[in-house]
């Protein structure tokens, strides 16, 4: 789903416990690529964040006496490993493969996909890599029934069907939702977003015993189902409204009769083996994911949508609820009693056998420390956006690279590249990975707004903001866009970003210091812009038309952007995670809960000790960032150890107080879930392992047990 980096990393004792940093190459391109661009960066000595000079530190200066020639080559600097890359990278070859792998759908276990995975091991073992191999995953996935599809109908009070309405593609579904037929009148609730459901209380509908129909945005599919599921609704509907997806195909916009599918499970990887790795050898114990709904869940077309809508009654929807469905007045509903629905859903679970593909060129001083650039390989539909530009950037990137290193480049890190399986489920097959390894991750998403909009929204961790502004004043293809300002925002569910932080690692008492990812996503996912995301529709000849012509030059430069990060991300020695910026972050996090100071302190609570842990935390990364200071710049002893110590803070975020099978998502700054009403034994629990968390991440980042100032 989208176009991303991760760095992930592992700790300097003997246990094969790996570090490095992961890329999902699978964002969707559209007009607004440029935002690409900004993840050109220099790091320098002197700071956990910072930008260096003109050129690139000479990239084997440290040479072991037992080099084969016994002499050492001559330096390559930035300008030489730049130009190389040019040299080497293909536009053509990223164009072939982009339409390779759009010809048609191929989702997981399919045909279609079996060849398009053979054709990717194949071309790492062709380009000479170190090592190539698959990664096998049994997973439970829901397909849709072919002998009895999913219906959705108008009945009349005694259940006689007046009207049979069209689902257009038996093949446009939600993955995970619940089975069964459920029939009740209609309720629109906008996005869905909980401050939707509680304006619907407010104008006193009650969308219990009813389904509820939904716009497609602002929060993901399985976001809104579980809001609807959390207001007793009985089914969900969600449709493309005209105002946040184009609807006319002359002007690059969405037929009205086409739907677009989406995934309903709240979390990621396989839900039938929540917090373990899927392997066919596993007994599993009978569980499922908390995040799976009871609720089914189906998409429709704006045409079903518009008229289903025009059969409501009640109050009128707010002014801010109105889209564009043609001679839809918007009423609340849930319209005369004789207006009913039935909904089917009979989705089946299937045992499905994934494969992630990895290729690995190895490091030459660090070999166990692993850049991964990670692309999504499958998709429901044509997937020419959703995983056809990941796929073609991620071999053309492993082809490059390889010649690079034929040709003098050597890597201090090792390379990894993964084309990852089950994306369009939930990010099954990298998040079934991650599970295998116990992996803990720093999530960046890069969006932007349109060309003429001057604001730039980073959706990331605060360890990034720093550099995402100083790449964007130094990369020279964002002069188009005037830098105001950047801003944090929560990573969205439908993020592929979002999985790998708040669900990844699992955290151990005792456990030695765990991996960490850096995900970045590259490419805005914006239904305005690009509105075939999703759909059958996701064509190689829409996708260029929403490019004007250019998919091939855009997907070169966005392979150049990322391979010149991961000339970067390979060579140098200090990770740039802003850890200091966290020291701010997390005191307006704390900030929130003051004025609530008076009622805390009336229940014998307060915030004491949590602001304790917060100034560990900034004397921590004090001592940090002086140490480095003075440090030897070429004492891989100590630059093993801050990068280890600089790790594990994204890590200890993840509070290991809390089972990973049934609060999937624990990172105490990204995580979701918050009860409807105040519930003070739960608040107590939570404001307890909020503050323990906060402190092992400052007991972390100091390092040595006898720096620790552990006040409690």
């Amino acid at each position: 789903e989208t176009c991303s980096l991760q760095l992930n990393g592992a700790n300097s004792n003997s246990q094969k416990t790996q570090m490095a940093v992961c890329s999902d190459l699978t964002a969707p391109l559209c007009p607004l690529l440029s935002s690409a661009f900004l993840l050109g960066y220099v790091l320098s000595r002197g700071s956990s964040c910072m930008v260096c000079g003109d050129y690139l530190a000479v990239v084997n200066d440290e040479s072991p006496p037992e080099a084969e020639d016994g002499q050492r080559g001559a330096p390559l600097y930035w300008a030489d490993l730049r130009e190389m890359f040019q040299k080497y990278l293909n536009e053509e070859k990223i164009e072939g493969t982009i339409r390779m792998m759009s010809e048609s759908p191929h989702p997981p276990g399919s045909p279609r996909l079996d060849a398009l995975s053979r054709h990717v091991l194949s071309a790492f073992g062709s380009y000479g890599l170190d090592h190539s191999w698959t990664d096998s995953h049994y997973v439970g996935l829901q397909r849709p029934d072919r002998l009895r599809p999913n219906f959705l109908q108008r009945v009349d009070t005694n259940g006689v069907v007046v009207e049979k309405l069209p689902l257009e593609d038996p093949e446009v579904y939600c993955p995970y939702s619940a089975s069964g037929t459920v029939t009740g009148g209609l309720v629109f609730a906008n996005y869905g977003r909980r401050e939707d459901f509680a304006a619907l209380k407010q104008h006193g509908v009650n969308p219990q015993g009813h389904l509820v129909i939904v716009r497609i945005g602002e929060i993901s599919y399985a976001e809104k189902v579980a809001n609807a599921e959390a207001s007793q609704a009985k089914g969900v509907l969600i449709y493309p409204d005209p105002a946040d997806v184009p609807q006319d195909p002359r002007k690059l916009g969405l037929s009205p009769n086409t739907s677009i599918y989406g995934h309903v499970h709240m979390g990621a990887g396989d839900p039938y083996s929540p917090g373990f790795p899927s392997f066919n050898h596993t007994q599993f114990p009978p569980i499922q994911s908390s995040g799976l709904p009871s609720t089914p869940a189906h998409p429709v077309s704006a045409n079903v949508a518009a008229r289903l809508l025009r059969q409501l009654t009640g109050p009128v929807a707010p002014q801010a609820w109105k889209g564009r469905l043609p001679d839809v007045p918007y009423w609340l509903g849930p319209g005369a009693p004789d207006f009913q629905l039935q909904l089917g859903v009979q989705n089946q679970k299937q045992s499905v056998m994934i494969n992630n593909i990895f290729g690995c060129i190895e490091g030459r001083f660090e070999p166990d420390h692993y850049v991964i650039v990670g692309a999504q390989r499958d998709s429901l539909g044509p997937g020419a956006a959703r995983s056809g530009v990941g796929t073609a950037i991620l071999l053309e990137l492993a082809r490059t690279f390889t010649a690079m290193v034929r040709n003098g480049f050597q890597l201090r890190r090792s390379l990894l590249f993964a084309s990852w399986d089950a994306g369009d489920f939930g990010s099954v097959g990298s998040t079934e990975w991650l599970e295998v390894i116990l992996m803990a991750v720093l999530s960046l998403c890069l969006l932007s707004h349109p060309p003429g909009d001057d604001k730039f929204f980073a959706k990331t961790s605060p360890a990034l903001v720093g550099l995402i502004e100083s790449i964007i004043k130094q990369v020279s293809p964002l002069s188009y866009y005037a830098l105001l300002y950047v801003r944090i925002r929560p990573l969205p569910m439908d993020s592929s970003a979002f999985a790998f932080t708040s669900f990844g690692g699992s955290p151990l008492p005792g456990a030695s210091p765990t991996p960490l990812n850096l995900k970045l996503v590259l490419c805005p996912q914006d239904s305005r812009r690009y509105p075939f995301l999703n759909t059958m529709a996701d064509t190689y000849d829409n996708l260029n038309r929403a490019l004007y012509g250019r998919l091939p030059a855009v997907a070169k430069t966005v392979a150049e952007v990322v391979g010149h990060l991961l000339i970067k991300l390979t060579h140098d020695h200090l990770l740039p995670l802003d850890y200091w910026c966290y020291g701010d972050v997390l005191l307006e996090h704390i900030a929130r809960f003051n004025e609530y100071t008076a009622l805390l302190k009336s229940r014998g609570l307060t915030l004491q000790w949590m602001y304790s842990a917060r100034g560990d935390y900034m004397r921590a990364a004090d001592k940090l960032r002086k140490d480095i200071y003075s440090s030897e710049e070429q004492n891989e002893r100590l630059l093993r150890m801050y990068n280890v110590r600089i790790m594990r803070v994204e890590f200890y975020f993840l509070s290991q107080y809390v089972a990973v099978t049934e609060t999937p998502f624990r990172h105490i700054l990204h995580g979701r879930g918050a009860p409807q009403s105040f519930d003070e034994v739960l608040f107590r629990r939570q404001l307890a392992f909020v503050t323990w968390t906060l402190q092992g991440a400052a007991n972390a980042l100091s390092g040595d047990v006898w720096n620790i100032d552990n006040n409690f």
